[in-house]
């Protein structure tokens, strides 16, 4: 009978090395992935919008000038302020981590992976915040939202011809003032770009939740360092 020639699994270093793992280290590179992730998604949305910006005044001058008018249903600093505020604390924690404690995130006194579960009180609230931060990350990531480009294009020419086309005064002048089409695009303007504030609003919500997540877990992270470092 053979004997059999037992060898060493690379699984036990692994799990050694993982138990061994700077976990505020761990938290830049997670929140950098993100970032950078997040952007990548997005490539095909700013992309498209840039297309439509950089063509816009060219081929739709007075449809730009009408938006310009409702630019503050649009554009609020609502619009920008999450992503801001998810750069921003990156680079926080990279300070934190890399500047004023780098002690965090090194050798001897680096807050270690084992170290919660030998502290495990640590985990009744931290695993809660992870969990939501992962969940909120993958979220954010799968669900993107695609923007015809094509279709956009139409609604836009359509609108530019109504607004600058003799036809729509002749409309008005026989129907005696009831049908207005330049009265209508400009309607419907305001309700298209209502209705992109609102998705837009409702999609900043879900980022501020993220970033709030983020934010909170990085905290605990911190203090229990501090208490456990």
């Amino acid at each position: 009978m053979k004997r059999l020639n037992l060898r060493a699994t690379p699984y036990p270093r692994a799990m050694d090395e993982f138990r061994h793992l700077y976990v505020i280290r761990f938290l830049d590179f997670y929140l950098g992935l993100m970032f950078f992730v997040s952007l990548y998604r997005r490539f095909r949305q700013y992309h498209t919008i840039g297309q439509l910006a950089f063509a816009g005044p060219g081929r739709w001058p007075r449809l730009l000038k009408l938006i310009s008018k409702h630019r503050t249903i649009f554009l609020t600093w609502k619009t920008a302020a999450p992503a801001v505020l998810a750069l921003a604390l990156w680079v926080l924690q990279l300070l934190a981590s890399r500047l004023v404690w780098p002690e965090a995130a090194a050798a001897p006194r680096g807050l270690q992976l084992h170290d919660l579960f030998e502290h495990w009180p640590t985990l009744l609230y931290l695993a809660p915040l992870a969990a939501g931060m992962f969940a909120f990350d993958l979220w954010g990531i799968i669900v993107v939202g695609v923007i015809d480009r094509r279709a956009m294009e139409r609604y836009f020419d359509q609108a530019e011809y109504w607004l600058s086309s003799a036809t729509a005064h002749l409309v008005k002048v026989a129907t005696f003032g009831y049908i207005n089409p330049r009265k209508m695009v400009h309607e419907e303007v305001q309700k298209a770009l209502v209705a992109a504030s609102g998705m837009i609003n409702y999609n900043l919500w879900w980022i501020s939740v993220q970033t709030g997540l983020r934010f909170a877990f990085g905290v605990a992270l911190w203090l229990t360092w501090a208490f456990v470092g």
